[in-house]
């Protein structure tokens, strides 16, 4: 009988080590299960709505080519209806029985920050999809957020508020998260622009009328603008009341006006309102070459054919983008949690709908403040605003 030398022996052991690595590494590619909270239905349903269909669109295309890494996605998305309390049921359902990899959500600041403790002490990451500063300010391990800052916001409304010449102004805000949180803001940076804020009120979020507190500010004959602060239907009534009572200063909203939807809802009022924007709302206006330009357009073009009910808006971006950042860790760093974790704070030259992202472990948005523009109503759709 022959005998085999150790070097072939050690040669067929090490070849079939490797193969059963290889094969237990297949064996092990399972679903990664990705939470999503989001206010798909109520009076942040313009946000929510969005949201979710973008990331169904994405997991579906993700899924048909082969998933992340060999790895699909299995996406859960709870509705909140933009609940505070169901979200923090929805997290801890999430986490605890569902055992998910990831959250994506909430749709709105006040529920992303009463959940922030939570996903903090399980170590669960949180893209969030809200806008309020203080998600990540202070900055906490596990939870990101992907729509822009509210301080770059307020920055670029009054750069264009000093080039307009206006330096006494009125501001509006609804209660909600969003809301006290870009008040505050307004009211903060405002010495630095030497802008005044004459008048200051907050309204309910459900208001279907706000003609009183138009009256109120109106009685104040120096304001010269008003800056509106919120991600509610009273966008639109704001405006319309304005116009009805004759009163023609400019209004400013936030950048959570950024769904044609709100323009819809003010009709002719909403002519000529201003407001700073990702560069999503004119995807087509952009010039060849802009690092935003092919994502953007490519974006747009899969929502509106799939969704054409629907038209795209910065909202539904803001899901596209955490999904991206997601994505964009899982293929870097793996399935282990603690590792993507790392990865996402170290994310650098993500394209997104909302700007280019830069992570660091200081900065857990991303954005700076060229990820905004200034748009402006114009025959009823969006444009870029020109002074």
């Amino acid at each position: 009988m022959k005998r085999i030398s150790n070097s072939v022996v050690t040669v067929v052991i090490s070849f079939c080590l490797v193969a059963g690595f290889s094969l237990a590494s297949v064996a092990k590619a399972e679903n990664i299960k990705v939470g999503a909270i989001l206010a798909v239905t109520g009076g942040a349903s313009f946000l929510g709505g969005p949201e979710a269909r973008t990331l169904e669109m994405m997991v579906e295309e993700i899924n048909a080519n082969g998933g992340i890494n060999g790895n699909k996605i299995d996406l859960i998305i709870k509705d909140s209806g933009a609940n505070p309390e169901k979200a923090i049921s929805f997290t801890k359902q999430l986490i605890e029985e569902e055992k998910v990899f990831a959250i994506i959500g909430p749709s709105t600041s006040g529920e992303t920050m009463k959940i922030k403790n939570i996903v903090e002490e399980a170590k669960m990451i949180l893209l969030s999809c809200a806008a309020a500063e203080v998600i990540v300010n202070p900055v906490a391990k596990y939870v990101f957020k992907t729509p822009q800052k509210d301080s770059h916001a307020v920055q670029k409304i009054y750069g264009t508020m000093k080039d307009m010449g206006i330096t006494k102004i009125a501001v509006l805000a609804g209660n909600t998260g969003f809301g006290k949180a870009g008040k505050g803001q307004l009211e903060k940076i405002a010495p630095e622009f030497g802008i005044e804020v004459l008048m200051a009120e907050v309204y309910d979020k459900k208001a279907t009328d706000l003609s009183a507190v138009v009256a109120k500010l109106m009685a104040n004959k120096d304001i010269q603008a008003v800056v509106n602060w919120s991600i509610v239907p009273a966008q639109g009534i704001l405006a319309k009341n304005m116009r009805q009572a004759g009163w023609d200063v400019p209004l400013f909203q936030s950048h959570g006006f950024g769904n044609i939807k709100y323009v819809e809802a003010g009709g002719a009022a909403a002519e000529g309102i201003i407001f700073p924007a990702g560069r999503l709302l004119i995807a087509n206006s952009l010039p060849e070459g802009h690092p935003q330009k092919q994502l953007l357009v490519r974006y747009l073009i899969d929502y509106e054919t799939k969704y054409p009910e629907d038209k795209v808006s910065t909202f539904g971006g803001h899901a596209y983008d955490a999904l991206t950042i997601l994505v964009a860790a899982i293929e870097k760093a793996g399935t282990d949690k603690e590792k993507v974790r790392d990865a996402i704070e170290n994310l650098t030259g993500v394209a997104g709908t909302a700007g280019v992202f830069n992570f660091s472990p200081e900065d857990h948005n991303g954005l700076d403040i060229n990820s905004f523009e200034m748009l402006t109503v114009k025959d009823g759709k969006f444009a870029l605003y020109h002074k």
